[in-house]
């Protein structure tokens, strides 16, 4: 096997391991995608005789370009204004199909936690996700956000403080978790006002990306105001199916012809629904070729 070969089945070895570190990095799976392609191309490029580690030299990579990819990202967001709801990865329960989903989705990734991640600053978040996802040593995250190990520290106990204040704690119990998200659907069917509203947390927040407008999400709050919208998804109700989203209970919507029309996912805390993360965005639906035939 010659040098070119061999590093590329090292880099196969590799590839979804990387490709988890930049979903968490980007929430997109195309821009995922997109890093680690680019860390192909610069180690076929590097002279791979000076990497002692490669698995660590490719971290290192991807990372940073996934550090460039958010500080863009955040310069066009000062001129958009606003985020938008992170890519789903929808699976079905009895899905097994896909091991390098399961890879991405080892740590069980909420859209919820996601959601957060996205309002951390560049920095913050790579510093978080490396070290407190991936386990990799502040010695090593100092030199690629340019600061100090001490600063670097610094960066991740920011942004850990952030993910920890902001919402509620998640059930642990996966088999609750779904009851309570059939409960929210069939209330739904039925159009039941009270159940919807019984089933729903007091403050719980509702946020919905139409892909109306780039980086915009709208969001409702308080159980009221939410159980009356779910009302209008009574329709669409009928034609939904259970799925995981990113590896928790959340529901699938389709029309009559079996096209997908929105990805629910949802965050329950407390036996009631906390969060609901909706994407209704056409462009992005398409991009996960989902039907009604599974």
């Amino acid at each position: 096997m010659d040098d070119q070969n061999w590093l590329a089945e090292q880099f196969e070895t590799n590839r979804a391991r990387l490709r988890s570190v930049a979903y968490r990095m980007l929430g997109s799976l195309s821009d995922a995608d997109d890093a680690v392609q680019e860390s192909w191309l610069r180690l076929a490029r590097s002279d791979s005789a000076r990497i002692e580690n490669l698995s660590a030299w490719l971290t290192t990579v991807v990372a940073r370009v996934c550090l460039n990819m958010l500080r863009a990202r955040q310069a066009q967001r000062e001129e958009l204004s606003g985020v938008r709801l992170p890519d789903p990865i929808v699976t079905y329960p009895d899905d097994r199909a896909d091991p390098e989903r399961a890879t991405v989705l080892a740590d069980s990734v909420s859209l919820a936690l996601l959601v957060v991640l996205e309002a951390l600053g560049p920095d913050e978040r790579l510093a978080f996700v490396l070290h407190d996802m991936f386990g990799m040593p502040f010695d090593e995250i100092a030199p690629i956000v340019g600061r100090t190990a001490t600063a670097a520290r610094q960066l991740a106990s920011r942004a850990r403080r952030r993910v920890q204040g902001v919402g509620k704690v998640p059930d642990r119990d996966v088999e609750q978790h779904r009851a309570v998200v059939d409960a929210f659907l069939a209330a739904a069917q039925t159009g039941d006002l009270t159940a919807l509203i019984a089933v729903l947390d007091r403050a719980v927040i509702a946020r919905s990306d139409r892909g109306a407008a780039p980086g915009t999400l709208t969001e409702l709050h308080g159980a009221r105001a939410v159980a009356e919208s779910a009302m209008m998804f009574s329709t669409l109700a009928r034609l939904a199916r259970p799925a995981l989203v990113n590896g928790a209970p959340g529901i699938l919507s389709f029309d009559a012809h079996g096209k997908l029309l929105c990805v629910m996912a949802f965050m329950v805390s407390g036996g009631r629904i906390a969060e609901i993360d909706i994407l209704t965005d056409p462009a992005r639906l398409r991009s996960l070729n989902l039907d009604t035939a599974r």
